[in-house]
């Protein structure tokens, strides 16, 4: 059985996005593209409306590489248990307000007990300050938080696969 991974929109952002002019940027589009064309096959990809949203947002040929990339990933729903925890999330002061989209991120993969959820938002979801209060958030509610991190921390020798 393979373990999900939840595709956060910055993950799709940086496999789709024109060469970067950073090193860091240009990085983190190389690390995504190895991830995306040596790994992404040993887990379940997993993505929701809120990413689909995101990646049809701005420039029309940019979101059209985006939303190619999408191509045949299961949506996971935004339900009413969804919404909840990340309207919880946000007045918990767990995920700062002005990102509410990140805290139905993080709500759409615990409810849905994704395994994992793949980011480059170091600011507001793999961050590891935040993600303390996070997980409290979830345990408390009775919800595991999922494993958060990049595609270079998930970019191994593991195959993804549970035994």
């Amino acid at each position: 059985m393979k373990r999900k991974v939840y595709i956060e929109t910055s993950v799709i952002s940086y496999l789709t996005a024109r060469p970067a002019r950073t090193i860091i940027g240009a990085a983190h589009q190389q690390i995504t593209q190895d991830w995306w064309e040596r790994t992404r096959g040993s887990f379940e990809l997993l993505i929701s409306e809120l990413v689909v949203r995101e990646c049809a947002a701005g420039d029309p040929d940019a979101a059209q590489k985006r939303l190619s990339a999408l191509q045949g990933m299961p949506l996971l729903d935004i339900n009413p248990q969804v919404r909840s925890i990340a309207t919880g999330l946000v007045t918990e002061s767990c995920v700062p307000p002005n990102v509410f989209e990140d805290a139905l991120h993080i709500a759409i993969a615990a409810v849905h007990e994704v395994d994992f959820i793949l980011t480059w938002n170091f600011k507001h979801i793999a961050n590891p300050m935040l993600q303390e209060r996070i997980a409290r958030y979830l345990a408390q509610r009775g919800t595991l938080m999922p494993f958060i991190c990049s595609p270079q921390e998930l970019l191994g020798e593991d195959d993804g696969s549970v035994d």
